[in-house]
């Protein structure tokens, strides 16, 4: 069961403020040797054996050539992509799971486009984790080599002490009245699950298909350089089938 951390005195915190708290996980990785059935950031997936492992092909990627003899080669070609979070919801009693599914994964190229100021093509996974193990894990999981990706979007494998706090919106968050209000610096910056963006930029909020704004769903942001990135934003619309989700960066 994730700690939990005070809140602000209510007392400091404006009228009208106060309505807009959330509930938020921080993650708060730290440095370590998680295994696949592990929480963490950055750490080995409990990955399905008859799933392929995910790769990015885009036509400016770089990757080793084929001849073993010759570590130096990079030849054009897709890139597999590198293990960013793996959450339990053992860990994360906060974060509502899809009915049936108890494991959210996600992955990312680790490599600068040109397109986008940060790593792109995030993929996101709901699993089972009793239905993953009982079909088997894949043993062998494609890693990078040096020269195939940006150092900057590598997570450090990292363990998880997940805490529970209430969070509140950045000013380009606040309603028009709250905006040139002095408050309290009170909205919470770093990996987290559920909450406010800590937006550096003005709020960039996504619509699914449907039209609904979706709610954000994670923060990948402070325990990884993300080169310019403030944050890379995770959200979702719970009120779609099939869980519709997107993502947005942020840069300083």
């Amino acid at each position: 069961m994730p700690a939990q951390i005070p809140e602000p005195p209510m007392k400091d915190l404006i009228p009208g403020h106060a309505d807009l708290a959330r509930e938020t996980t921080l993650l708060n990785p730290e440095p370590g040797d998680p295994g696949v059935r592990d929480s963490s950031l950055g750490g080995a997936l409990l990955w399905p054996a008859d799933e392929p492992w995910p790769y990015c092909a885009q036509e400016d990627h770089w990757t080793s050539g084929s001849d073993w003899r010759d570590p130096t080669e990079i030849v054009p070609g897709a890139v597999p992509m590198v293990p960013v979070l793996q959450l339990f919801a053992r860990d994360v009693p906060g974060l509502e799971f899809p009915e049936g599914k108890d494991l959210l994964q996600l992955v990312w190229c680790a490599l600068i486009h040109e397109q986008d100021p940060g790593p792109v093509m995030p993929r996101l996974y709901w699993r089972n984790e009793a239905e993953v193990t009982a079909g088997g894990l894949l043993t062998e999981i494609p890693g990078v080599s040096e020269g195939e990706y940006d150092e900057d979007h590598m997570p450090e494998p990292s363990t998880l002490s997940p805490t529970t706090a209430a969070d509140y919106p950045s000013r380009h968050d606040l309603p028009g009245q709250l905006r040139e209000t002095p408050l309290p610096d009170s909205h919470l910056i770093g990996t987290k699950v559920g909450g406010w963006p800590a937006w550096t930029q003005p709020a960039d909020w996504p619509d699914c298909d449907s039209g609904h704004r979706m709610e954000h769903l994670l923060t990948i942001t402070g325990d990884i350089q993300l080169g310019d990135c403030g944050g890379v934003y995770f959200f979702h619309c719970r009120r779609c089938p099939g869980l519709p989700w997107d993502w947005r960066f942020d840069c300083h």
